[in-house]
């Protein structure tokens, strides 16, 4: 009975310590995640408007000469898209997806969303692994239904959720959907709160049209 006991708790101790180590948050991950997100987003909504002194505390958290940023932000920009995405390929492949168990919210999103701004290639790389996320509840579905819709953009086919855009003379326009009418069910069902309609209003404002073009049409328009 004793030694019954005795196996019963040393399983128990295992237990409990595969458990702790699954779950437990690697705060130093996170930490880079977090400024790997931030070189990503905030680099996105610069623009030749946007005030020096937002330029110069972006530089200074980004590391980069303010002088030097100032007239160079866009070429800036993609270098370091590409260590990013270049540092998020070397995390995957010892972690695996940074998600939630490892890193917590919200940087259970950052390497989603590098990959996001990534290669046609990179996306395609690396989908599987973000539906398996969503499985694991490391990843909001609604990230992934914005990879699927890029990825299938890239590759020429409609896209599911109308999350993407093309441009058609300088303005947006949405790129072909699949099913046009059932759109806001599925974008519900995936997690978005907004219609396309208040997405795309929101997006390009009030006065944005909202039109549904075939892939005939796209590639017309592409070729002009």
């Amino acid at each position: 009975m004793h030694k019954f006991s005795a196996i019963a708790f040393l399983f128990l101790i295992l237990f409990s310590c595969k458990k702790v180590e699954k779950t437990s948050i690697n705060l130093e991950l996170k930490k880079e995640l977090s400024e790997i997100e931030f070189r990503d987003q905030a680099l996105r909504f610069i623009t030749d408007q946007t005030p020096k002194d937002s330029l110069d505390l972006i530089a200074k958290r980004i590391k980069v000469d303010p002088t030097y940023f100032k007239n160079n932000y866009k070429s800036v920009s993609v270098t370091l898209d590409g260590e990013n995405i270049k540092r998020v390929e070397e995390i995957i492949a010892k972690y695996g997806y940074p998600g939630k168990a490892l890193v917590g919210t919200p940087e259970n999103r950052a390497a989603w969303i590098v990959i996001q701004h990534s290669s046609p290639q990179v996306i395609q790389k690396y989908l599987p692994m973000l539906r398996e996320a969503v499985k694991n509840g490391d990843l909001d579905r609604q990230s992934l239904a914005l990879t699927e819709d890029r990825n299938l953009m890239y590759q020429g086919k409609k896209q599911i959720y109308g999350s993407q855009f093309f441009e058609v003379n300088g303005k947006p326009a949405f790129w072909p959907i699949e099913n046009s009418e059932k759109v806001n069910e599925l974008r519900k069902e995936a997690g978005f709160v907004q219609t396309i309609e208040e997405y795309s209003k929101d997006l390009y404002g009030k006065d944005f049209q909202y039109k549904i073009y075939t892939l005939e049409e796209v590639r017309k328009l592409q070729a002009q």
